[in-house]
């Protein structure tokens, strides 16, 4: 079965209200941008690298825009600015339509459990989507089971207890200092045995010393592996959107330290730089799968890129 499918659409209602800031943002910078003009000439162009680049779309990532935009006005000749909204909605879509896909397509293969490896440096938001993403699979009918694996904090392990006992899913947990691969190993021979479907495991969110998080996360690998061969199946980078730039840096270090598989976007409701997320899905060529658009259970969505970005551009 298609594992991500069993969540749907993102619902649109929760789309408009989460988005609200970067869009009204992003609208503003648009119509300043293109205000007295009738057709796409290269200062209507100008204004728009700018109004991408200081929305939090990436340098790289505003220039490819750029590219196609001007690759269709000489194609299709008399396009005007009042086409222009038109014009990104399409080319952005199409930018970021392969890795939407490869999200979809992802299946479960037919075992289980399914480990989810979740990273993510402190305070972006890693319990609570941890916690978001157990309800919205507990909701769809299946068995969830957490590993507090993230061992160097006592408050990681007590804000996963609290969260799984609040979504009423079994937290696997050892004492502060304890090895995490340790917890990984405890955790996953528990879902064996207790026929659990998806186990998400919670890693220390330290960035400091680069060396030391590779190799700690390759020891929860190999140790995970050993009990599941096919585990991890994803590794989730969980980023804070309202960070802005600080969160292409905090996805280009655990892209190097980690085979990171697929990325979570959270904190959207709350900050005009959602463009953020079209570009750290293009920039990385990883699915973003998970946006939080609020602190409800049911903001965390999955990430549809046609429709966030028609929600942006209005």
């Amino acid at each position: 079965m298609s594992f991500f499918g069993i969540f749907g659409k993102p619902k649109q209602q929760t789309l408009d209200s989460g988005l609200e800031k970067t869009k009204e943002s992003l609208l503003g910078k648009l119509t300043r941008a293109i205000a007295g003009k009738h057709t796409i000439d290269d200062d209507v162009l100008d204004s728009l690298e700018e109004t991408l680049i200081t929305s939090d779309v990436g340098t790289d990532t505003t220039l490819e825009i750029i590219k196609r935009i001007q690759a269709r006005v000489a194609k299709d000749k008399y396009l005007g600015t009042s086409e222009l909204k038109k014009l990104l909605c399409e080319e952005i879509s199409a930018m970021l339509s392969k890795s939407d896909k490869d999200a979809k397509a992802e299946t479960q293969k037919g075992h289980k459990p399914y480990v989810i490896l979740v990273v993510g440096v402190n305070g972006v938001g890693k319990t609570t989507t941890i916690a978001k993403l157990a309800y919205m699979y507990k909701k769809a009918g299946l068995k969830v089971m957490l590993g507090a694996a993230d061992t160097f904090r006592a408050a990681a392990i007590e804000q996963l207890s609290y969260w799984g006992e609040k979504v009423g899913v079994p937290v696997v947990k050892q004492q502060m200092g304890s090895d995490p691969a340790s917890v990984a190993f405890d955790t996953l021979h528990s879902a064996l045995a207790s026929d659990i479907d998806v186990v998400l495991i919670d890693t220390a969110g330290r960035l400091h010393n680069k060396v030391s998080l590779m190799r700690e996360l390759g020891k929860i690998r190999n140790v995970v592996a050993k009990v599941v061969p096919t585990a991890p199946d994803e590794v989730l980078l969980v980023l804070d959107g309202s960070t802005g730039q600080n969160a292409y840096q905090q996805a280009a270090q655990f892209v190097a330290a980690t085979e990171v598989n697929s990325i979570a976007v959270t904190k959207l409701d709350g900050t005009a730089k959602g463009g953020v997320v079209i570009g750290i899905s293009h920039q990385f060529k990883i699915p973003v799968k998970y946006i939080g658009l609020g602190e409800k259970m049911e903001d965390l969505q999955p990430f549809d890129a046609e429709s966030y970005v028609k929600t942006l551009l209005g």
